[in-house]
């Protein structure tokens, strides 16, 4: 595995500005993921990693070489896409041997066999390795894409969205399957997601995107607990950060500048006896807890709250601010 490392990178697709002058830092050994809407630069970043696109400006190095000049096939990276990109006509053994077999760095017979079966082991597909890749589940062949690559052992892995089009059950299992081979084999990985709950279970560190630059970085906790703006505080979250005005729960705290308040669950504090200061619009019923839609006012708010909460919708309650964030007029934090 490598260090990969890319400095002031640009990127322009005619008028539209897909990357700029974008600096990212991803450690040999290290899972990073990068969250965003569609259309903020994710994809884009990894095809200049693996050399499908070409940087306009900046400098891209994969262990220490540069790489802005070299083909993909010289860079030694494994990209796996969005979508599975199998080989239909071939078994499961035959796709995961392909990678072994190319020109570029033929392997013997029994290598190749070694590895695949480890690699088929370790992502759970053993016992299909006969079959044809068409007569797989969804999930199964997403296992196969996942595991074509992992026989490369490449300087670092680049996955794009890859379980985005499987159902949540399976989805979930995935992501802890992935970061589950990803810290034994102690590999490298750029992964790219709009899923926030991928982000959060997955990462080491979680790099925000909008419109072509990196907003932010940091671990999981970091991103969640002391965002930059409105924008990454919106990124992560379920339910998602309320937004409202600063004047719409008095909060005597409430620094100088502060034009915005984000109170997630653990920021609002609900009371059933006293002032009255909102009332209960809907009670979403979710099993081992509730989502409380609540209105102050002309606001409308969303919370978690305890299922046996004696609450209904038109029920008037007590609001209060527990250590909110707060933003300035531009959105920016202001402590």
């Amino acid at each position: 595995m490598a260090e990969v490392i890319l400095k002031e990178i640009s990127k322009d697709y005619g008028d539209t500005r897909a990357l700029s002058n974008l600096d990212l830092i991803v450690a040999d050994g290290e899972c990073v993921v990068l969250l965003g809407p569609t259309g903020a630069g994710k994809t884009t970043t990894l095809r200049l990693i693996a050399g499908l696109e070409r940087a306009d400006s900046g400098r891209i190095t994969i262990g220490g070489r540069d790489v802005g000049t070299e083909a993909p096939a010289a860079r030694d990276v494994a990209f796996v896409f969005q979508q599975y990109s199998l080989y239909p006509h071939l078994s499961v053994y035959e796709n995961l041997a392909f990678p072994l077999r190319s020109p570029a760095r033929r392997l013997g017979k029994d290598d190749i066999d070694r590895r695949v079966r480890d690699v088929a082991r370790m992502v759970r597909i053993d016992h299909k390795l006969e079959n044809r890749s068409t007569r797989l589940s969804g999930g199964e062949m997403q296992r196969v894409a996942i595991g074509r690559a992992l026989v490369r052992r490449p300087a670092i892995f680049l996955m794009d969205e890859p379980l985005s089009s499987l159902d949540a059950k399976l989805r979930a299992e995935l992501r802890l399957e992935l970061k589950r081979i990803q810290k034994e084999l102690g590999a490298t990985l750029l992964y790219v997601t709009h899923d926030q709950i991928e982000a959060m279970t997955m990462a080491d560190r979680i790099g925000i995107l909008a419109e072509g630059r990196l907003v932010q970085i940091g671990t999981p906790r970091e991103i969640y607990s002391n965002p930059a703006n409105t924008h990454v505080a919106a990124r992560l979250g379920q339910p998602h950060i309320n937004l409202i005005p600063v004047d719409v729960i008095p909060d005597s705290r409430a620094p100088a500048g502060a034009r915005t308040v984000g109170a997630r669950t653990e920021h609002l504090d609900i009371s059933l006896v006293g002032n009255a200061n909102a009332h209960v619009d809907w009670v979403e019923h979710l099993g081992d807890q509730n989502h409380l839609h609540i209105k102050v006012g002309d606001c409308k708010l969303i919370t978690l709250a305890n299922p046996y909460l004696p609450v209904k919708p038109g029920d008037k309650i007590g609001l209060r601010l527990k250590n909110p964030l707060y933003f300035g007029a531009d959105g920016n934090r202001v402590y």
